[in-house]
């Protein structure tokens, strides 16, 4: 099997010119496709990704900073929670240019990093490579394509909860019922190539993932979820477990996701009449001790994804005429910690 990828979308007479293969074997003794894959921001939902691709068989970077590099450095990756991994042997840098060009990228900074980090991955880009957005906001796509060009882009989201525990760990707390791991496609829309070989080789790796043709909607459905979650946790300081319990917290995390929904629609996007019930669904369905990221990053001190998330139903809602009166209140109250609180 040939990993296929273009430099346009539409160009799908031009792929032979770019197709690049490596041959290895598996455990099984399968003989397929090494693709070299560099984690930008090897992170919760990274480090995830990147270490079950690379047990998988594959060439990965991780690019990370502080003791967490330090850590990979030293020990290598272990997963916890859910599931038990450990590997070790992974190149590990701050400094993209260490590791030159890849195949793919899995592009899983924070949102606040997201132009600078597109700057930095410059020198992983070859003839051929694509970058895969995993993040949390609907206009990633679009703002990394405007730093590297939109023909190197795909759009995507994971389904995941996950965090780091300590430098060099990351607990995974188990996957969303329903949902793959991971899911991308063209940010235009329509099929492709290089997005249903990369899904191939993801599967093949043991990561579950799925090709979506109409991304806006994928996108804005993840975003639902994350930014109604993300509220709901965040202003309560609960994880997911009490605050789908309980009546009134239950309330603020409905009506964060109604709001987010509205406003998606309002913009365009065909998102399915029953959206709102399917996304509480997956959320009535995930661990109960699951925490946001933007809860990790408030309970830490850290800086916060907050105008990107709840900051974006606000905005988007205000340009399209929808009252957003939860996110407004979200934004609001978790407006003095947004830029962080630690100090160390």
């Amino acid at each position: 099997m040939a990993l296929s990828r273009h430099r346009r979308p539409n160009a799908i007479a031009t792929l032979g010119a770019v197709l690049l293969a490596r041959q290895y074997s598996l455990a099984g003794g399968q003989e397929g496709v090494v693709v070299r894959i560099a984690v930008m921001g090897a992170g919760g939902m990274g480090g995830y990704l990147g270490a079950k691709l690379a047990r998988g068989g594959h060439d990965v970077a991780l690019i990370a900073r502080g003791a967490h590099l330090e850590a990979l450095r030293r020990r290598g990756l272990r997963i916890s929670g859910a599931e038990s991994l450990e590997v070790s042997g992974l190149q590990a840098t701050d400094r993209p240019a260490e590791i030159g060009a890849v195949d793919t990228v899995l592009f899983c900074v924070k949102l606040y990093d997201t132009e600078a980090a597109a700057e930095l991955i410059r020198p992983l880009l070859g003839q051929a490579t694509f970058v895969v957005t995993v993040q949390n906001g609907v206009e990633s796509a679009a703002r990394i394509a405007a730093v590297i060009g939109p023909d190197r882009t795909l759009a995507g989201a994971a389904y995941f909860p996950a965090n780091i525990v300590a430098p060099g760990e990351i607990a995974w707390l188990g996957r969303m019922a329903g949902k793959p791991l991971i899911a991308f496609g063209e940010p235009g829309g329509g099929s492709s190539p290089r997005a249903s070989e990369f899904a191939r080789i993801c599967n093949a790796a043991g990561v579950e993932a799925a090709v979506f043709e109409d991304t806006e909607r994928m996108i804005w459905e993840k975003f639902c979820l994350i930014a109604g979650s993300s509220a709901a946790t965040a202003l309560t300081r609960l994880p997911m477990g009490p605050v789908r319990s309980d009546p009134d917290a239950r309330w603020v995390l409905v009506r964060a996701i109604d709001e987010a929904a509205a406003v998606g629609r309002a913009l365009g996007v065909h998102l399915p009449d029953d959206v709102e019930e399917r996304v509480l669904g997956f959320l009535d369905a995930s661990p109960a001790n699951g925490k946001t990221s933007q809860l990790v990053d408030l309970e830490r001190g850290r800086r916060l994804e907050l105008e990107w998330l709840s900051g974006t139903v606000v905005r988007l809602g205000s340009e399209q005429g929808v009252p957003t009166p939860v996110h407004r209140t979200v934004y609001a109250a978790l407006k003095p910690y947004a830029g962080g609180t630690d100090s160390g």
